[in-house]
């Protein structure tokens, strides 16, 4: 079996993130309501911003590197394990 390229793996790591980390369900009432471990609307924010410039820099032909896809990987599992700290997900 062929591995795929680093654009079909960065799309798949885009639409798996998309698919595990729920955007719009979080709204900041939600997010935000009493103490939690580290500031998870931000960290929702700034993955929900990684995630956008990939999915345009992919539509607009660049080519992304294995270090991006481990990178972006690497940042979605810590938010996802921030938002399970706070009972989110």
């Amino acid at each position: 079996m062929k591995k795929p390229d680093t654009t079909s793996a960065m799309l798949d790591l885009v639409q798996q993130i998309r698919a595990h980390i729920p955007f719009d369900e979080l709204d900041d009432a939600r997010v935000c309501s009493g103490a939690c471990i580290g500031c998870a609307k931000n960290l929702l924010e700034y993955l929900e911003q990684e995630i956008i410039y990939w999915e345009s820099s992919l539509t607009r032909g660049e080519i992304t590197s294995l270090g991006d896809i481990n990178k972006l990987a690497r940042s979605a599992k810590k938010i996802y394990k921030v938002l399970q700290l706070n009972n989110l997900v």
